[in-house]
């Protein structure tokens, strides 16, 4: 199980004069104290030191994660593609369609409305000519009451002017003759 890892060696050799004692209990390179404790390195490394099968099973790990969201994401995509063809090829024109269908039927009634609304508007505007009409006669025909009443009553003042006018004559002349009557008997 090396697991491509890498693997330091021990070596208790050490290069300064202080380690003659030590590369002589050790013995030399192919001695079997030598091969042990290579072996018991090695087993070492294995046992615990995990970083290279770590690494194996993390590099694993985001391959397989990378690949699992490379095709969710494709399969994504591919369903927003057909969304959209099948909204540019099937829902768009039926939208189109209805919309144009609808639209025609709301001209028409607008158009009815608005031929209503005129035909009510003109009904309105005779009905205030006539009013209007009907008032400016109405109007002409009380000035002209209006005027033949001054003129009867001008006349009515004058009649009474004159009959006053008369009465008074006929005061003064009663007044007169009273006078004269009057006037003969205080000479007796």
């Amino acid at each position: 199980m090396n697991g491509g890892g890498t693997e330091a060696p021990v070596s208790y050799e050490t290069s300064s004069g202080g380690g003659d004692k030590k590369r002589d209990s050790l013995g030399t390179a192919g001695s079997p104290a030598h091969l042990i404790i290579k072996d018991l390195g090695e087993i070492h490394s294995r046992l615990l030191d995990h970083r290279p099968v770590i690494q194996g099973e993390t590099r694993y790990f985001v391959k397989e994660f990378e690949e699992k969201r490379g095709l969710r994401e494709m399969r994504v995509i591919e369903n927003l593609k057909n969304m959209i063809h099948e909204a540019n090829e099937h829902t768009l024109p039926k939208c189109r369609e209805t919309m144009q269908d609808n639209l025609s039927q709301v001209l028409r009634r607008l158009q009815a409305a608005t031929d209503s609304v005129c035909s009510l508007q003109q009904r309105e505007q005779e009905r205030k000519k006539i009013h209007n009409d009907h008032l400016i006669a109405s109007e002409k025909q009380h000035k002209l009451q209006w005027e033949d009443f001054m003129k009867e009553q001008h006349n009515k003042q004058a009649e009474v002017d004159e009959e006053h006018r008369k009465a008074m004559e006929r005061l003064k002349e009663q007044y007169a003759e009273m006078e004269k009557d009057l006037a003969k008997f205080s000479t007796f």
